[in-house]
């Protein structure tokens, strides 16, 4: 709490500090110098952005039809309007200033001129249609195709992997971050090669205008694009910690959404709103700090481009008093002034597009380059169609080097059997399921089924054998019907109600508004916890899995939805092997092998009697329990 507080005091202070817009974005000084760096950390930093480019351009590979239909219309566009300039010199210079020509022969050509130009512009209207009907077709296809991905991704991350990353961080890398990136094709290739394309044809055609007024233009332009480029490097930065603000927000909103009675009961229904409002004023401060950069260039444009017309007019006519150029040529360079400096505009905005791009780009590469979960080894074999024997060899795990979880565990279990792992919180128990589903490999050690090392099993193949059913029942907002078949996608109808009567759950769902199409809400907050767990019990029966993890699955129930469910179990266990997970005994006293766990070793192994008979950790645990309970077991 005092971090947090901590935290809080710390942003507002932030906030009330508008005299350093750096601060407000959350970049001290050095780093805010770091933000557009000289030298050799300079040149790294554009190798890396060149590396990012490259990668980038392998994924658009594919598109390059599309993407040439796209230039090819833009050319049009370009070459069309580089004419009007030069039509409106010939028509000055060679027609209506020209005292050779009658009167009926300059409104000709004219009215010549006039409806040509038009029919090429009815022509640059069409291909920028087109143009931007596939430009449109074209980022939504890139952007669905790194949103598929990405989330691809991200559902194959190792468990600790995802659990380093909030839910919030991850939508907004599935949805800011990816709209982002798609169109940095357009803001960092496209429009940069479109308009240098352009720049240099206008250049060419003003030269052969008239290269005194065409040199009083190029002037202007270095030190215009060097300070456009300047303002845009800040923006990177600025993108990058938005995003990440925006994603902090996001996760505090989901966490505190999915515990809102913890947040109610606690009384804190305050201080997420503090956190919330903190988190949104950071981000309009840093929104603001962008904008200040952004309407900086655009100011320096606003003043440009009217001095850059106000000195060709001035010199322009000049040149026409003393006879070195003609009006025509001058109108042609008032429109042509406006040809090469937007270019240039164009490039400064989408140098400061894919400085936001790039942001983007960081955050989707960084999910895209972790490593996926447990990938197939060479020659991997699928898994077997029935599991005659699971065994643990020697297995060692630990999360973090030099503090072990499951220390040197042995056993070996014969198919369709059923054990019990037991022990304090902490011993290991869910860490040897989590082994046993290869959530985690082992670090030494083998786990094997029918002989064969996990390792060497395809995953896709050997996780159809798995089940699991937990104590925190994870259900869908969606129908009763569409739960259950999530354990059997291609599952009839008829084979879903069959799999919920097995499960003791067929009764209860006719009960419901709708039966098995009524929907159920967010995690099954429209259900009990007995009907919860019914219903996952129904799902694990549709799967009909060869080995079935149950991880305290009758834990926090009523009596009443306990019975029901022992007898969903019973049903559910038939022919499987089994893994328990339970602290009450009644759950475990029937197992054929119960394994004591303490600090990840296994102390005892054995049935009930012969854990009672041995009078160790087990006989112990069993006399902590309830007299009834014990009574009821003996």
């Amino acid at each position: 709490m005092r971090q947090h507080r901590a935290s809080s005091r710390q942003r507002f202070r932030q906030f009330q500090d508008v005299g350093d817009p750096r601060k407000a974005a959350g970049l001290s000084a050095p780093a805010a110098a770091r933000a557009h760096p000289q030298g050799v950390l300079g040149k790294l930093m554009r190798r890396i952005e060149s590396a990012q480019f490259a990668r980038y351009a392998a994924w658009i590979r594919p598109h390059a039809r599309a993407l040439s239909l796209i230039l090819c219309m833009s050319l049009v566009s370009m070459g069309i309007d580089l004419m009007w300039p030069l039509a409106s010199a010939y028509l000055v210079d060679r027609v209506i200033l020209n005292p050779n020509l009658p009167r009926d022969r300059k409104l000709e050509l004219i009215l010549g001129v006039a409806a040509g130009m038009a029919a090429l512009f009815a022509l640059s209207s069409a291909s920028s249609w087109v143009r931007t009907l596939r430009l449109q077709r074209l980022s939504s296809q890139l952007s669905f195709e790194l949103r598929s991905r990405l989330f691809a991704r991200v559902l194959r991350l190792p468990l600790s992997e995802l659990s380093e990353m909030t839910t919030g961080g991850l939508l907004s890398r599935l949805s800011t971050d990816v709209d982002n990136t798609a169109g940095l094709f357009q803001q960092g290739l496209l429009s940069p090669v479109l308009a240098g394309l352009r720049l240099l044809l206008t250049l060419g055609i003003i030269f052969s205008l008239n290269a005194q007024i065409a040199l009083a233009v190029v002037v202007v332009i270095p030190p215009v694009l060097l300070l456009q480029m300047q303002h845009a490097r800040r923006l990177r930065p600025i993108w990058r910690s938005l995003s990440q603000d925006r994603q902090d927000i996001d996760g505090r909103v989901g966490e505190g959404l999915n515990g809102v009675r913890v947040v109610r009961s606690f009384r804190r229904e305050k201080l997420e709103e503090l956190a919330y409002t903190v988190g949104h004023h950071t981000v309009i401060r840093k929104q603001l700090l962008a904008t200040r950069v952004q309407r900086g260039v655009a100011s320096i444009w606003e003043l440009i481009m009217p001095m850059a017309q106000l000195m060709i007019l001035a010199f322009g006519g000049y040149l026409v008093v003393i006879g070195n150029t003609t009006i025509g040529v001058l109108v042609a360079f008032q429109g042509y002034i406006w040809r090469v400096l937007d270019p240039i505009m164009q490039v400064a905005m989408s140098i400061s597009g894919t400085q936001r791009g790039l942001s983007a780009l960081d955050r989707v590469f960084e999910v895209l380059d972790k490593r996926e979960e447990q990938p197939d080894a060479a020659g991997a074999l699928p898994a077997p169609r029935s599991v005659d024997e699971l065994a643990f060899e020697h297995v060692s795990f630990e999360y973090r080097p030099g503090l072990p979880v499951i220390r040197d565990f042995s056993l070996r279990v014969k198919g369709g059997s059923v054990v019990a792992l037991v022990g304090p919180s902490g011993a290991g128990k869910t860490t040897l399921t989590d082994l046993l589903a290869r959530f985690i490999d082992p670090v030494s050690g083998t786990i094997r089924v029918n002989g064969i090392d996990l390792r060497q099993l395809q995953l896709k193949s050997y996780r159809s054998l798995i089940g699991v059913v937990s104590q925190d029942v994870f259900l869908f907002d969606g129908s009763v019907a569409d739960n259950i078949a999530y354990g059997g996608p291609r599952a009839s109808e008829q084979e879903i109600v069959e799999a919920a009567r097995r499960a003791n759950a067929h009764e209860f769902i006719e009960r419901l508004p709708e039966g098995y199409q009524s929907i159920i809400g967010e995690r099954g907050v429209k259900l009990s916890g007995g009907q919860r767990q019914r219903l996952s019990i129904a799902r694990a029966l549709l799967a009909d899995p060869q080995i079935l993890i149950l991880d305290e699955a009758t834990s926090n129930l009523d009596t009443e939805s306990e019975h029901l469910i022992r007898e969903s179990l019973r049903q559910l266990l038939a022919r499987r092997t089994t893994f328990v997970i339970a602290h009450r005994l009644s759950t475990v006293v029937s197992a054929d092998t119960i394994v004591v766990l303490e600090q990840g070793r296994a102390v005892e192994v054995g049935s009930h009697q012969e854990l009672m008979r041995l009078g160790g950790s087990y006989h112990a645990m069993v006399r902590r329990q309830h007299p009834l309970d014990l009574a009821s077991e003996a």
